[in-house]
């Protein structure tokens, strides 16, 4: 009974350090890959645009054809912070599949999401609907610019851009 309790908490130790937790790094405010940030960083948006979602994220450049870097750093990301609970289909893990999920969302909403998730948690209706369906709440995974713009990436990959 002894290991069990010892086994189980381990477990536990394992998931919350895998689920974030850490420490929230400040973002970089250069530009990353073609990506343009508003100049007012990391403050408060008084107004809730619900294209774009909440964050510094105002005017992503998206070109034709994937980038291949950043695809690779999005797979490294998925893998490591966001597959255990989200599916590149539509199915739900913990979370909702992510097939699809750039022909429903602009790509500020999404880089906005993985970098700002507390606030856009709170304000945005669609996530809020979401949040009703899964029951779990999306815990911050401290995602800076760059592996933002790698999800994006990779996401656009999973819905079939070449």
């Amino acid at each position: 009974m002894k290991k069990l309790l010892v086994l189980c908490a381990f477990a536990a130790t394992f998931l919350i350090y895998s689920c974030g937790g850490g420490e929230q790094k400040p973002a970089a405010e250069s530009q990353v890959g073609n990506t343009s940030q508003s100049s007012d960083a990391g403050k408060e948006n008084p107004v809730y645009d619900p294209e774009r979602g909440s964050g510094r994220f105002t005017n992503v450049e998206v070109a034709d054809k994937l980038d291949p870097a950043m695809v690779t750093t999005g797979e490294k990301v998925y893998n490591l912070k966001c597959s255990g609970c989200h599916k590149l289909n539509d199915e739900k893990l913990v979370g909702p599949g992510w097939k699809d999920v750039t022909k429903r969302h602009k790509p500020e909403w999404i880089m906005n999401f993985a970098t700002n998730t507390d606030e856009m948690i709170d304000k945005d209706p669609k996530v809020q609907v979401q949040l009703e369906l899964c029951l779990v709440r999306m815990p911050n995974q401290n995602i800076n610019d760059e592996a933002a713009r790698g999800i994006y990436e990779y996401m656009r990959k999973n819905d079939g851009v070449k």
